[in-house]
């Protein structure tokens, strides 16, 4: 069987200020027109189809037209909820997803625990059944646990012991031969390589889990979460596909595909990226006003590290040679050198006085700043 891998969409992401609506638009068109010519069996999506777990209606249209696009072309769709995502609100829509044809999980059920096993036939008649785990927080790790029937003991184990335990039981079925058996989880990895655009929070500390949670009797395990694809070390043939549009500019160097799996019961599974080309690039770019003025990248977003002294205007002088900088800042090599010790002790110091060693410390000796803050103050304290 045939299988498109494609995960962290995140739909309604706002970089800089600036909506990406249709480049998401062009994105999820071209990940439909990769389905359609690489014909997969199954479609899954493995998380943060949004980027905020309060979507706008706009980026709510976008990602249930995509969906059922990609259900039309044929295929078995399959979508879990991810860390950005809403689960509670991703179920509230498996009315309208059921009806299309597409297997919507957004977060873990209350009760029955097949719920998390969706099960297929391709048109060859290969066999296949599929684990679906939505994101798994900390915070509901404990209650998901004892919901399964583990012993308190065993629910007072570390996440990565809980979503083991998890995985080891919704997986059971695994040990019947001749299916395709085939997990999808929104995690991440020890070991595997950040996108840069990651929630940080659930990227590290208790949210890292070992490989060794996947079964070995996995013929694919299609991981969401993390922006770069990758593959990870692991008991089965396991990847990240990473983002299809890099969503911030530490990702900037990262290759945005889908990944296309060929695998059968009796054959390891083969995986090839994609690359999905439809947005535009982040670039960072750095110089001084001359230097900058002789860059020509009009087909990219670009961070602009200035190689100037800080003054005011200069970020509208930046963004009228670069109409596409969505972020402006100083070079960090141009601003004077700190110890580790704080410039100015906050403790017994006038408001004016610390905004006087703010500016000494950036280097701005433009007239009438101190006297301008001054005035500021002044009206401010005499309001108060």
């Amino acid at each position: 069987m045939r299988i498109l891998h494609t995960s962290d969409w995140h739909v309604g992401k706002v970089l800089k200020g600036h909506n990406r609506n249709e480049e998401h638009i062009r994105v999820l068109a071209q990940v439909v027109e990769i389905a359609r010519a690489e014909r997969p069996d199954l479609v899954i999506v493995a998380g943060d189809l949004y980027d905020t777990a309060a979507p706008t209606a706009e980026a709510t249209r976008l990602v249930t037209r995509a969906l059922s696009a990609l259900r039309k072309t044929g295929a078995r769709v399959v979508a879990i909820g991810g860390n950005h995502d809403n689960g509670a609100a991703l179920d509230a829509l498996r009315p309208w997803a059921d009806a299309a044809g597409i297997e919507l999980r957004g977060s873990y059920p209350k009760g029955d625990l097949t719920d998390l096993l969706i099960e297929g036939t391709t048109e060859g008649g290969e066999r296949w059944r599929l684990v679906a785990l939505p994101f798994l927080s900390q915070r509901y790790a404990i209650r998901a646990a004892e919901m399964y029937e583990l012993t308190a003991a065993e629910a007072n184990q570390t996440y990565a012991d809980l979503v083991a335990r998890l995985i080891a039981k919704v997986s059971e079925p695994f040990a019947e031969p001749g299916v395709v058996n085939l997990l999808t989880a929104h995690l991440t990895i020890v070991g595997a390589s950040t996108g840069g655009g990651e929630r940080e929070a659930h990227t590290i500390m208790g949210y890292a889990v070992p490989a060794t949670v996947f079964p070995p009797n996995a013929h694919y395990v299609a991981l969401g979460h993390l922006h770069r694809s990758q593959t990870v070390v692991s008991p089965c043939p396991t990847r990240y596909c990473g983002s299809p549009l890099a969503v911030d500019f530490g990702e900037e160097e990262n290759v945005c595909s889908v990944a296309v799996v060929d695998v059968s019961a009796d054959r390891a599974a083969n995986v090839r990226d994609v690359p999905v080309t439809s947005a535009l690039t982040l670039r960072t770019v750095r110089g001084t006003l001359e230097q900058l003025a002789t860059v020509n990248l009009p087909d990219a977003w670009l961070r602009v590290l200035v190689r100037e002294a800080p003054r005011p205007g200069l970020r509208e002088d930046v963004q009228e040679l670069l109409p596409n900088a969505l972020e402006v800042r100083i070079d960090p090599d141009m601003l004077p050198a700190r110890s580790g010790a704080r410039s100015a002790e906050r403790a017994g110091r006038s408001p004016r006085e610390l905004f006087g060693d703010y500016l000494d410390s950036r280097g701005n000796a433009e007239d009438g700043v101190r006297e301008l803050f001054d005035e500021l103050y002044d009206e401010v304290s005499s309001n108060q």
